[in-house]
């Protein structure tokens, strides 16, 4: 069975990522890609993998989401926009699957957060689903399996590939301000720190940089656990809980942002104990902002909410 989605918001690099997805998924058809910047426009030139070349862009406005019925909306629109998108989706369509991108609704109760190694069988019921942030996704699988050891707070040191800070110009996504250079922004009160913090229930101090690769976050994790542990122990506790999990791996040495450029994967490494102090751990997480930290992590969302195999789809080429 083949199922509908709509993307609304295709322009930017994670919509880019998107439709080389769905491009590639033996289950999902595109019924449009939206976008009021580039409407007109064949896909093909924001995704070289899309396979028909006179497939366009369209134009589309709230008042028209009823004239197209999906089996599933997604929203890689800006945080402060997919909250009026999502209402009037479910005004017309109460029954498709919507998935935000945005920051929207990961802090709403009657959305289920995306984070599937977590909440995989509510997101298997789910028909509003909120997707994780790239920082809080790598942070918080970082600190999941020994959260109910964590003492104190936790400090999260992210870098970010300069694909993070999107398409429109600023220091932040500028090759040449970023050469040889290492931006920190938002020192305090990141909406990741916060989106950590929450999904944790325990707080979490975060501080991002942006760097001049273009995709990929690594994540340095510090943390202070309740009773010691050595380092085999505490790379069997990391072993033991990602074990069963295909998109998560976790090694002895220190996780690197090349080895999961372009992949659908999270890898957890450098799992170290202080010597000085064997409750004091640090482990490096590293993973595709653009991949497991935006659009696979979306499509593994949208396969268990469509009753599709979770990982269908998402081990292809993807778009940049």
């Amino acid at each position: 069975m083949t199922h509908t989605v709509a993307l609304v918001g295709g322009r930017g690099y994670t919509g880019s990522e998107l439709l080389g997805l769905i491009a590639a998924h033996p289950r999902l058809e595109l019924a449009f890609a939206s976008s009021v910047s580039q409407a007109g426009q064949p896909l093909q030139d924001s995704c070289l993998y899309w396979p028909d070349a006179d497939t366009r862009f369209i134009a589309l406005s709230q008042d028209e989401v009823s004239r197209f019925d999906t089996d599933a909306w997604i929203l890689a629109v800006p945080n402060g926009a997919a909250a009026s998108w999502a209402d009037a989706i479910r005004e017309s369509h109460p029954r498709s699957v919507v998935i935000d991108l945005s920051a929207d609704h990961r802090f709403d109760d009657a959305w289920t957060y995306g984070l599937p190694e977590r909440n995989r069988e509510r997101i298997k019921r789910a028909r509003q689903i909120a997707n994780p942030g790239c920082y809080a996704t790598g942070a918080q699988l970082g600190l999941l399996p020994v959260l109910d050891q964590l003492r104190g707070t936790p400090v999260v040191f992210g870098v970010s590939g300069y694909s993070g800070a999107g398409k429109t110009p600023s220091p932040k996504n500028d090759p040449q301000r970023l050469a040889d250079n290492l931006i920190p922004y938002k020192l305090s009160g990141h909406v990741h720190e916060q989106e950590i913090s929450h999904h944790l229930g325990h707080d979490v101090r975060f501080m991002p940089h942006v760097a001049g690769f273009f995709r990929g976050i690594s994540l340095t994790i510090a943390a202070r656990l309740k009773s010691p542990l050595d380092e085999h122990q505490l790379f069997d506790v990391y072993r033991k809980a990602y074990g069963s999990e295909p998109r998560v791996g976790v090694l002895k040495e220190i996780s690197e942002v090349r080895q999961v450029a372009g992949t659908p994967d999270v890898l957890i490494g450098g799992l170290t104990v202080d010597e000085r102090d064997p409750c004091r751990i640090t482990l490096v997480s590293v993973l595709d902002n653009l991949a497991k930290g935006a659009a696979t992590q979306a499509l593994q969302n949208l396969n268990l909410a469509l009753g599709i195999e979770e990982n269908t789809g998402i081990d292809r080429k993807q778009c940049l």
